[in-house]
This record gives structure tokens, sequence and C-alpha cells, in this order.
């Protein structure tokens, strides 16, 4: 397990995700938004586009990371990550397996990998991985999802196992709550719907959620 992750977060604790069709904003457009007020890791997240088309969204919100010195991780596809080496990739339980993954990328590159439960997480933090993601914490509709709410405590006993691996929340996460779940063992939250939810406001829903978050010091 590498601190890469941590690395990239750069103190933020903040690990943003995009979403098209919430924000109705290209995910360039998206990325400029979030490196303006400070974000320095995002993770692409497509599920309606198809490839070529998220490649060359992909490649455009790239080109805007790499001229403001951000990082960029594209979700689930293996192959845009490496055709644009990207900085990583987040894998969900169907995806390409993280020792595949990790083949194609090399040693370098990040990877991070989705769970839902404590069991589930504790099989990632074996594999070779950059971070354990975990969630839902709480109730979200950003996605449709059969696993019910990990909550606070799910999260507080993650971590007393996984003492050592980077793990990041996410799931009905918001600037009222990030702080709980910082306190709660998390050394990241990955938003999505509370920061393009409400379009006219982005950049205050992003300050107002690094301002939270850095309430909380680093493990």
């Amino acid at each position: 397990m590498s601190s890469n992750f941590l690395q990239a977060l750069a103190g933020t604790r903040l690990y943003p995700v995009t979403d098209r069709y919430l924000s109705g904003l290209s995910h360039a457009e998206q990325v400029t938004q979030l490196i303006d007020q400070g974000v320095t890791l995002v993770q692409l997240r497509e599920k309606a586009d198809a490839p070529s088309k998220f490649y060359a969204e992909a490649r455009a919100a790239l080109r805007v990371a790499r001229e403001r010195g951000v990082k960029l991780i594209i979700n689930d596809r293996v192959d845009i990550a490496l055709a644009l080496k990207a900085d990583g990739v987040h894998l969900g339980q169907e995806d390409l397996p993280a020792e595949a993954a990790r083949l194609v990328l090399g040693p370098d590159v990040l990877i991070g990998f989705s769970t839902h439960s404590l069991e589930q997480a504790k099989l990632a933090a074996e594999m070779p991985v950059d971070y354990v993601a975990i969630g839902p914490i709480f109730p979200t509709a950003t996605k449709e999802s059969a696993n019910p709410p990990v909550g606070l405590d799910g999260l507080r006993r993650l971590r007393q196992v996984l003492i050592s691996v980077s793990i990041v929340a996410i799931g009905g996460i918001t600037a009222r709550n990030i702080g709980n779940v910082l306190d709660a063992g998390a050394d990241a939250a990955a938003v999505i719907s509370d920061i393009w939810s409400t379009p006219c406001d982005i950049p205050g829903k992003i300050r107002d959620l690094i301002g939270a978050s850095r309430q909380n010091p680093s493990r």
C-alpha cells in the first residue's frame, strides 16, 4: 500500500467525483471549477456515454489537469486510463481485477477499489491498490445500490482493522457530515451530489467541503 494517494490529496482530504448529468457541465469544465477552489485530485466518472465520447471528454479534462498540476483518476475504464496516461483508475467490484490493472498500468499509477462491506474491504486491502473505498456511508440518490449503508460505526470498525491502509469513504457525504466521516477514520471523502446538485453554487459547495475537511487534521 503506497502513500502516493495521500500525497496526491495534498492535505485537502476531499476527493471529488465528476457528474455531467447533475452538473450540466463537461468533465473539463467540472475539473476547472474544482481546481479553481484548491482541489488536487479528481475522479472522472461517466456511466452513460459511449467509450469514444468519454475518451474525448477525459482527454480534454486531463489537458486541464496537466496544465494546473492536478492528478486525474478515471473511473472503471482501464483502457482509457492507459490510452491517456492518466494518473490512475478507480475500479468497481465488476471491473478488471486490480492485479490485472496493475500489470497493465504499471507500478506508479494510482489504483483505487470500491467495496461495500468490511469483508470486501479486507480482501481489497490485500490487492495491489493505493486506497480502498467503502460505501455508501449514508443513503444516497446518486447511484442505485442494493448495498445497505455502512454507517459511521462500520467505518470505525474498518479503520480499526485496516490500520495502515488508505480509506476513502463515499455515499451521502456533505459539508455537514464530512467532519464526522473523517473523524470516524476515513483518510478522504469522495463526494458527488453535494457538489454538483446545485449548479448555481458549485464553487461555494466545493469551498464548504474543503473547509469542513480541513478542520479535521490528517491521521
